[in-house]
């Protein structure tokens, strides 16, 4: 294990599966103590990993992590989690804001309940959870929030539009990762003077994940538009442990940001480089 993030609390949501759950597991290889919550503790009903078994990875590796089942969508959830983390683990360093509801379908077919889902989770919540976490940042002036957003928040250029756009559906999900990204940057500026760094962070290609699998997003024909998930959390670690005073206030993207940086991605328990196929 290497020690960019030792003696540091951090705070991950939607860490059950895929991207949630690798960044975790890089954080606590990283040295931090690592708190995921999502809405169950076991297996779920269709897709593969569960809180316990990224809890069980990063404590059979040697390092430190507890588990909480929160339905972030549900507002009394959101103090609650950070009030557990706090007793259990102490005050939170890292906030990576993962957890999300990608409702792809299109325009007529967006009911109120997906609509109120989709801003509750994917802006209202990781609002919220800034607002809790960073009185605690501000005051011992150092601090690191993490939202994972999406490429679908760019709007669609056109006439004429892409296919995807015109029947991709992504209107619900990328308004959302729109919102948080704007809000994102925002709340950067509003703590920049406190040692606090503020990103967003969305992957250039699909990330293979248990939740896109399902969705049939994943372009098997075209291996060049899928993101090696190790990219995408190489990523979020330079964000979670950058300096506050340069790296804050980006809208940033997994690949082009790790070649500014002159990092390269490496296994999730950092101690091998991983070679990418193009």
């Amino acid at each position: 294990m290497a020690d960019s993030c030792a003696g540091r609390v951090a705070l991950v949501t939607g860490g059950s599966r895929g991207i949630g759950a690798a960044i975790a597991v890089r954080l606590a290889a990283e040295g931090a103590a690592v708190a995921v919550t999502a809405r169950t503790l076991d297996r779920h009903p269709r897709l593969p990993g569960s809180l316990a078994e990224t809890v069980a990875a990063i404590t059979a590796a040697g390092g430190t992590a507890i588990a909480i089942a929160a339905d972030l969508s549900e507002p009394a959830s959101r103090p609650a989690v950070v009030a557990e983390v706090e007793r259990r683990l102490g005050p939170v360093d890292v906030l990576v804001n993962n957890a999300a509801a990608a409702y792809y379908m299109p325009v007529e077919r967006v009911t109120e309940k997906r609509y109120r889902i989709a801003f509750e989770l994917n802006v209202r919540a990781p609002f919220e959870l800034m607002q809790l976490v960073l009185p605690g940042m501000r005051a011992r002036r150092r601090g690191w929030i993490v939202n994972i957003s999406s490429a679908t928040a760019e709007p669609p250029q056109g006439p004429p539009f892409a296919a995807f756009h015109r029947h991709g559906g992504a209107l619900l999900y990328g308004g959302t990762k729109a919102a948080l990204d704007r809000m994102s940057a925002g709340v950067a500026a509003e703590v920049y003077d406190d040692g606090v760094a503020v990103n967003a962070l969305a992957p250039v290609a699909a990330v293979r994940t248990p939740g896109v699998e399902a969705l049939g997003m994943l372009p098997e024909d075209r291996p060049d538009l899928i993101e090696p998930m190790e990219v995408m959390v190489e990523a979020a670690l330079a964000l979670a442990t950058g300096d506050p005073a340069r790296l804050t206030g980006r809208i940033a993207y997994s690949r082009p940001l790790l070649a500014e940086l002159g990092r390269v991605p490496r296994t999730l328990d950092g101690r091998e480089v991983v070679e990418e196929r193009r």
